[in-house]
């Protein structure tokens, strides 16, 4: 396998990962309570998912 015979700079590894950006993750209103949660998951709120109890959720 080919090895490289001279180290990178740091500079040339940074501007290679210029592009590596978080993203927000999606979020959608739950059909049940209307609270705002993430996608193809159980509602914290009311832990509804896909029209069924998925589990009961803690008093806080």
């Amino acid at each position: 396998m080919p090895n490289p015979k001279r180290r990178h700079s740091k500079t040339r590894g940074r501007k290679r990962r210029t592009h590596y950006k978080a993203t927000a993750p999606s979020v959608v209103e739950c059909p049940q309570c209307h609270e705002q949660k993430l996608q193809h998951r159980a509602c914290p709120n009311c832990g509804y998912y896909n029209g069924r109890s998925m589990f009961v959720p803690k008093e806080s």
